[in-house]
């Protein structure tokens, strides 16, 4: 299971820190990545951590705002979140896939994030 915490409402430029706490798998063989979804939009792939390196990606929609981290001893991501602007309103998922496959394959309920202009 993944259950993500954090989420709120928070005006432009504000910050918020979100968790996503791992139970039931071996957390430290998975790379962990953060969703979201805005209404009537696509789900995006905001950004990924690996799970031996700790190397990061992130979309262009996030770069130098967002920084994903990870916590292996606690089982927990964290997607850290400055400079928020209103198009980041979203309900944001993190998701879990073991590092030698390709598909997300656990994923959390998601944690609403309402940026107010």
């Amino acid at each position: 299971d993944l259950v993500e915490s954090g989420g709120g409402l928070v005006q432009a430029g504000g910050s918020l820190r979100l968790s996503c706490v791992a139970s039931g798998l071996p957390f430290k063989d998975y790379v962990m990545g953060w969703f979201r979804q805005a209404p009537g939009k696509e789900r995006e792939g905001i950004s990924s951590i690996n799970s031996d390196d700790d190397a990061t990606v992130y979309a262009d929609s996030v770069k130098g705002r967002f920084t994903i981290s990870r916590d292996n001893a606690k089982n927990t991501a964290y997607l850290q979140m400055n400079s928020l602007k209103p198009e980041d309103t979203a309900v944001y998922h993190c998701a879990a896939r073991h590092y030698s496959t390709s598909q997300y394959n656990y994923w959390g309920q998601g944690t609403q994030v309402t940026v107010s202009s």
